[in-house]
């Protein structure tokens, strides 16, 4: 089977070879809709394939972005990547997905990868460890959008949730219905403790402070996935146990409802519990949890037309970081707390 040219598809149609690649590339500005549709005809009429890589190089491009993910397991990291590969697609992008398993080594050989592949951009929720790699890409002009953290020290356009209004939205929930003994079940936080970690750890001691309660350095418990379990033991089985317990993220809160099965612990009877991220076994659980949203989808959507827009050579050069409005979600998780 003859596999046809460009040459071929803009004699059928009647119109010059820089034409039919204005079309291929979506420049529609001075063509009109009868050029376009005879065009299009003959490229139907031809199965014409045009070659993607040729044109790409031919402009410099190859119309694929880099995605590197701090951590797959995470709900909000899910919906981002949905967002922008259904965004990307639309542009005629394709989208190369890399889990760095919060591993700065990882992350560091994914990025030469994708530079190795002459992506034209980079989409990244850094670990945080490596800034001179990021400022290397920076001082290239290298199109790169941060996603749902920031990094000290790199300006670039980044975009994440208002993490500390997140934890003030669930503290208002929290002491509405009474509550005055309210903890934190967290990640831990360390040196190069992801920005939503720390942020929501520093959102919880100002929302303590701003609510006028006692700080009870015991209610912040902190842990990695596999010692979740045993820190809530703990933190239940003080002289004077929270009354309600906000997780900071959706593995907390998968944490803290195996726990609850497991030990017979009712919700809202026993604890009241509030979780951020919006995670959608929140809405299956019995009761229904109350959580603080982020609208991870529209964040997700948002870093891809910056990125575009970085690689088109049309976005503002000024590195931003934008802050999207958290929102609760209300379940059945939460009630009056217990009277003294």
């Amino acid at each position: 089977m003859k596999k046809f040219t460009i040459e071929d598809v803009a004699q059928k149609a009647g119109v010059s070879k820089s034409t039919v690649s204005q079309f291929l590339n979506k420049r529609y500005k001075y063509m009109s809709e009868a050029t376009r549709k005879r065009i299009s005809e003959v490229i139907d009429e031809l199965n014409y394939q045009p070659n993607g890589l040729a044109r790409g190089l031919k402009r410099n491009r190859t119309n694929t972005v880099g995605v590197v993910v701090g951590d797959i397991n995470y709900s909000l990291s899910i919906q981002c990547i949905h967002a922008i590969e259904n965004e990307l697609q639309l542009s005629g992008n394709q989208v190369i997905i890399c889990n760095a398993d919060e591993n700065p080594d990882k992350e560091t050989k994914y990025i030469e990868t994708l530079m190795a592949r002459q992506v034209d951009g980079l989409i990244v929720f850094p670990t945080g460890d490596n800034p001179s790699l990021y400022q290397r890409l920076l001082d290239e002009r290298y199109p790169l959008v941060f996603l749902d953290r920031v990094m000290e020290g790199i300006a670039t356009q980044s975009l994440l949730l208002d993490n500390e209004m997140a934890v003030k939205t669930a503290f208002k929930e929290f002491i509405r219905y009474g509550h005055e003994r309210i903890a934190l079940l967290t990640l831990p936080v360390g040196r190069y403790a992801i920005t939503p970690r720390k942020e929501r750890v520093s959102g919880y001691r100002k929302a303590v402070e701003e609510a006028g309660q006692e700080w009870r350095e015991e209610y912040v418990c902190s842990a990695h996935r596999e010692g979740m379990s045993e820190a809530l033991e703990r933190l239940l089985s003080l002289p004077q146990p929270p009354t309600a317990l906000l997780a900071a993220n959706d593995i907390a809160l998968a944490e803290m409802l195996k726990y609850a099965n497991k030990h017979a612990l009712s919700i809202p009877r026993d604890l009241s519990v509030i979780g951020i991220d919006d995670a959608e076994f929140a809405t299956i659980y019995n009761p229904a949890i109350t959580t603080i949203r982020q609208p991870a989808y529209e964040m997700g959507m948002q870093a891809a037309k910056i990125i575009l827009a970085g690689i088109e050579d049309t976005g503002s050069s000024v590195p931003i970081t934008y802050r999207f409005t958290p929102a609760l979600q209300q379940g059945h998780s939460v009630q009056s707390a217990p009277k003294s």
